[in-house]
């Protein structure tokens, strides 16, 4: 099937993105509940849901939803003055949802830890990235 015909058939976009924190953004309790609680209520305006990590100074986040929802997403990111220098990773469609749930703080497990400290490498993040988000997300109590 080519891409354009994945892309036709497909109901969700998955996009996976890291950038670097700025100031005290995601290093206490506080700022990262601040930053989870705005995702949760906006992301359930907009049928958004997604995984939040972070790391050594590094947030990484996958998000799934509409195309319009995730570039609208997309350019409030870019506009939020906690993390600059945002590097999409991987941009595609899917056919299905792996996160359902608006917005979860992810468990920093081994595999995660070392896909964000390579997020800067020109290395492939597809299949491999949403693996170790998949790995990730299973630690995730059921409610999350």
């Amino acid at each position: 099937m080519t891409n354009q015909r994945q892309q036709a058939h497909a109901l969700i976009n998955r996009l996976l993105y890291v950038s670097d924190a700025i100031g005290a953004a995601g290093e206490n309790l506080l700022s990262m509940a601040d930053i989870l609680g705005a995702s949760d209520r906006n992301n359930r305006r907009d049928h958004v849901s997604g995984l939040l990590a972070f790391h050594n100074r590094r947030f990484l986040q996958v998000i799934e939803g509409n195309r319009t929802d995730l570039d609208r997403l997309m350019r409030r990111l870019r506009d939020d003055s906690r993390h600059t220098n945002i590097r999409v990773l991987m941009d595609q469609p899917a056919a299905e949802r792996i996160f359902h749930w608006p917005m979860a703080r992810a468990p920093l497990t081994p595999a995660l830890k070392t896909l964000i400290a390579e997020a800067a490498s020109p290395a492939e993040h597809g299949p491999s990235a949403i693996e170790r988000l998949r790995e990730a997300a299973r630690a995730l109590p059921q409610a999350a």
